[in-house]
């Protein structure tokens, strides 16, 4: 996987949106590190797909529940995924040495749950950032109305934060105005990361069933386009904010900007390039959390050189204005998959739990 470190030549640091134990156990994500995985991320889809799939944590499951038979799934869950994420935390500790803290952070999320709940999210991130006790955590928060103060709280106390969720510019413009107060108000930035999770694939699929709603040839011509240009304007906005003189001031005080993270960025249209949330989206200072499968696609056709994400901004601009012309509301769309992304990580967490009480049932 040499392009992987190519990305990182240019800029962009790659973290693995997948996590299941043998992969922790074998050395596996120690083999991906050394050919350029910088990080990785985890959900209740991904942890729930990963008991669900396989038995590899059936004997852990029946220890915790032998220790101590009154355990619920919530708690077991808890024991399983805290595991997880220290040994892939300490997996990736030498990437987080050698970028003196700029790389190498798992992350691991709070109940989706609390997503409309700012006190509850607040304590939940530091209940579970004193339990894992790694300094490469990094703590999942919805950039819900309620999740923005969250965020704030939890720089400014020096957590790591990934917030995510984010499928908008205005959802961008909060978290990052989020993150400098918080940096503002901590006392010693210069150990706090923070990440901001832009979703993108999942923006296509919306805008491009509006677009064929309309049929017309103009309309069908956009197809393909809205996730790429939305995130290449929030990434423009990235620059305004941290690469300039308003966030000069942190800088001297040792902060980082706020990287922001391409999030689903797994083709789910089989007509599209399988890499096409990854070559336009590489610049300078970013993160591309990636599955399993578009990594291996990447490494094996994926082209540096197809950077693009500095290019063309006006276009990008174009290409969201022009769906107003076919009576899209692009504001509506992105505010529609927030609601429903919050609603399927709570659907998933639920899921989650089911499936390791049917684990702790059966064994």
């Amino acid at each position: 996987m040499g392009k992987l470190h190519d990305l990182h030549a240019a800029g962009q640091s790659v973290w693995l949106d997948f996590i299941r134990r043998d992969i922790l156990e074998s050395g596996e994500l120690g083999v991906m590190v050394a050919d350029g995985i910088r990080g990785l991320t985890s959900n209740p889809a991904i942890f729930k797909n990963a008991i669900a799939s396989s038995n590899a944590y059936d004997g852990a499951i029946a220890s915790s529940v032998s220790n101590d038979p009154d355990a619920s799934a919530l708690d077991v869950f808890e024991h399983l995924a805290v595991s997880d994420i220290q040994d892939a935390a300490d997996a990736l500790r030498s990437v987080y040495d050698s970028s003196n803290g700029g790389d190498g952070y798992v992350s691991l999320e709070v109940s989706p749950h609390l997503a409309h709940d700012t006190e509850g999210t607040i304590d939940e991130a530091h209940r579970l950032w004193g339990r894992v006790g790694r300094p490469n955590l990094m703590i999942k928060v919805p950039a819900t109305t309620e999740g923005i103060p969250a965020i704030e709280e939890l720089i400014a106390a020096g957590i790591n934060v990934n917030a995510t969720l984010m499928f908008s510019l205005q959802d961008y413009e909060e978290v990052a105005q989020a993150y400098v107060r918080g940096i503002r108000r901590a006392a010693d930035p210069s150990h706090i990361a923070s990440v901001a999770s832009f979703f993108v694939s999942r923006v296509d699929t919306s805008t491009d069933a509006a677009l064929e709603k309309d049929g017309s040839e103009a309309a069908l011509a956009q197809r393909g386009k809205a996730a790429v240009a939305n995130a290449k304007l929030a990434y423009a906005r990235y620059r305004e904010i941290f690469e300039g003189e308003a966030f000069a001031d942190q800088v001297e005080r040792g902060a980082r900007a706020q990287r922001v993270l391409w999030a689903s960025t797994g083709t789910k249209n089989p007509a599209y390039s399988d890499v096409l949330y990854v070559e336009p989206l590489i610049g300078p200072n970013t993160v591309n959390t990636m599955p399993p499968a578009t990594i291996e696609a990447y490494a094996d056709h994926g082209d540096v050189k197809n950077a693009a994400l500095t290019k063309d901004v006006d276009v990008a601009r174009e290409d969201i204005a022009v769906l107003s012309q076919f009576g899209i509301d692009f504001d509506e769309i992105t505010r529609e998959l927030k609601v429903a992304g919050v609603k399927a990580f709570a659907d998933s967490f639920d899921d989650l739990l089911a499936t390791v009480n049917e684990k702790i049932s059966r064994l």
